[in-house]
């Protein structure tokens, strides 16, 4: 059998279980096994499964107490046993909120895009306390974060500068705000950078006008013009002196 399993026989069954099985049974040491000790063989059996199998979910990845509880729940095992598995996990070090909070947040900061808010709040979802939430957050140096937030408006920028500056900002704001970003720091970002829609609005105003042109004409035709590119989010002064522009030319 594979290591640390072995094979039991009783009439026509058969169990696979567990080397702790037998040794807290002390099936080693006797020649026969009646119905009682078969009985609490399979019963120890599920214990010792529920456990192994939860070590193995553990070492793939650190785990939280919470997702290592949910995961319990899919073995046939009392309320008191995984208790007690999740007492003996927490005991050798194997189950630990703080180690796996450290962990996620390592990661997210590393490895994803999210901000300290949205990870806070990732954090609360998996029932990890609080204030150790907080104590764990304040250690990151904001410089770090800081430069991640400009790195990823940068990539911003250049994603939505086909859109007026006023839509452009506003969407990255709130598209930083759900990455978890404080609202300051990302303002405070966006003003190091240059928003230059010019030639959005020229080649937004040749759009207009190809498009309304069939329909309307002289003042009609400007009105509409200015109210399209109005609700673009261009700058009113911005659209009046294209329009003016366009029809000295």
């Amino acid at each position: 059998m594979a290591s640390g399993k072995y094979k039991i026989k009783i009439d026509d069954e058969v169990l696979i279980t567990y080397d702790d099985v037998l040794l807290k049974n002390n099936i080693l040491t006797k020649k026969d096994i009646s119905d009682d000790i078969y009985h609490q063989l399979k019963k120890d059996h599920l214990y010792y499964d529920a456990y192994n199998k939860t070590v193995n979910y553990i070492l793939k990845r650190v785990r939280s107490k919470k997702e290592v509880e949910k995961y319990l729940t899919t073995f046939p095992v009392t309320a008191k046993e995984k208790k007690d598995i999740l007492k003996h996990l927490e005991e050798i070090g194997l189950l630990n909120d703080r180690n796996y909070a450290k962990a996620f947040i390592a990661d997210s900061i590393n490895l994803g895009n999210s901000g300290p808010y949205k990870i806070r709040h990732q954090l609360l979802d998996e029932d990890i306390d609080e204030t150790l939430i907080d104590e764990l957050l304040s250690e990151i140096d904001r410089d770090t974060i800081y430069q991640k937030a400009y790195k990823l408006i940068a990539k911003k920028m250049k994603a939505t500068k086909k859109q007026s500056a006023y839509m452009q900002r506003k969407k990255i704001v709130l598209d930083m705000i759900n990455l978890g970003y404080d609202h300051d720091m990302i303002d405070q970002i966006l003003d190091e950078f240059t928003f230059d829609e010019t030639d959005t609005l020229r080649q937004e105003y040749d759009k207009a006008y190809t498009k309304l042109s069939r329909k309307y004409e002289g003042y009609a035709l400007d009105d509409k013009i200015r109210q399209k590119l109005y609700a673009k989010g261009f700058d009113i002064n911005a659209i009046n002196n294209i329009v003016n522009e366009k029809k000295m030319n």
